[in-house]
């Protein structure tokens, strides 16, 4: 029991609910990739090496923001502030993140495997930006856009322009609610010199730059269904994700209380939506023939 409570400690430490942010989307990138269904052994690296990525990340940066933390009153709740997790364990699940996420792109074919050290370079490099530029939300979207980046190349083995639109998609997204997330510490920032792109421009013109993050993404996310040749389900979903994004936007708009509520739940919906529509598009294709 007291191992399981140990892992539970873990898995809330590293935010694993969160995975839906970027889960989602490598899954989408891997049936655009294969044009249909890729195998399931594929599959399930894409899902061992993003869990692996997620973790190391998570868990990284929650040691090397355990001062920063500690003086927000937001997060001086979280595991490591409030002694519950010590920052050498988070160290060590870092490590062991990293290693799963190798082993697995090992596993998926050479390409992967060589591209998975710019990975872990690029998942650590963006614990650090906050303390030095105000791009720190276009980092983080970087990082999580590695998902479907990743998930492309262990189905095709090669890069390929579609998707480095379909990421950049992605990575905008995150940027923008990121943005919209960053509003909750705009005084505490400016107080302590950490980078951010509200603090440094303000509230309103922050969420000006977080909508034209999420128009970008919508037309990535066209883009890369045209040069897919995506059909009527795929479209409907971007559709409906727009909906989402409008509805997240209006949200925090009018009530800064809402921050978390748009952060979690309307970006959880979009990134499922733009799954679920994209799977029925091909389920569609290949039970029904067009």
């Amino acid at each position: 029991m007291r191992v399981v409570n140990r892992i539970k400690t873990y898995m809330e430490l590293i935010k694993v609910e969160h995975t839906i942010f970027a889960l989602p989307f490598a899954l989408t990138a891997a049936l655009m990739a294969a044009k249909g269904f890729p195998p399931l052994y594929q599959v399930f690296w894409i899902v061992v090496a993003l869990f692996g990525a997620r973790t190391a990340a998570m868990a990284l940066n929650r040691a090397i923001d355990a001062e920063i933390d500690a003086r927000n009153p937001r997060t001086a709740g979280r595991h490591i502030p409030r002694g519950l997790v010590r920052k050498g364990e988070a160290f060590v699940l870092a490590i062991i993140g990293f290693a799963l996420m190798i082993f697995a792109a090992y596993k998926l074919n050479p390409l992967a495997f060589k591209l998975s050290p710019l990975a872990v370079l690029i998942l650590s490099i963006y614990s650090f930006t906050k303390r030095f530029t105000s791009l720190c939300h276009v980092v983080l979207g970087i990082a999580v856009a590695l998902a479907p980046l990743g998930a492309w190349i262990a189905v095709e083995g090669r890069f390929d322009f579609t998707a480095l639109i379909l990421s950049a998609a992605v990575a905008f997204w995150v940027a923008g609610f990121d943005i919209i997330y960053a509003l909750q510490d705009v005084e505490f920032d400016r107080r302590e010199g950490i980078y951010s792109i509200p603090a440094k421009f303000g509230e309103d013109n922050a969420l000006f730059i977080s909508r034209f993050f999420h128009l970008l993404t919508l037309i990535g996310l066209i883009w890369a269904g045209i040069r897919v040749g995506m059909g009527f389900f795929y479209y409907l979903g971007l559709f409906l994700s727009a909906l989402l994004m409008l509805k997240e936007h209006r949200l925090v708009s009018r009530d800064r209380d809402k921050v978390a509520f748009a952060f979690f739940n309307m970006n959880g919906y979009i990134s499922v939506t733009v799954f679920l529509f994209t799977l029925l598009d091909f389920l569609w294709r290949r039970y029904w023939g067009f």
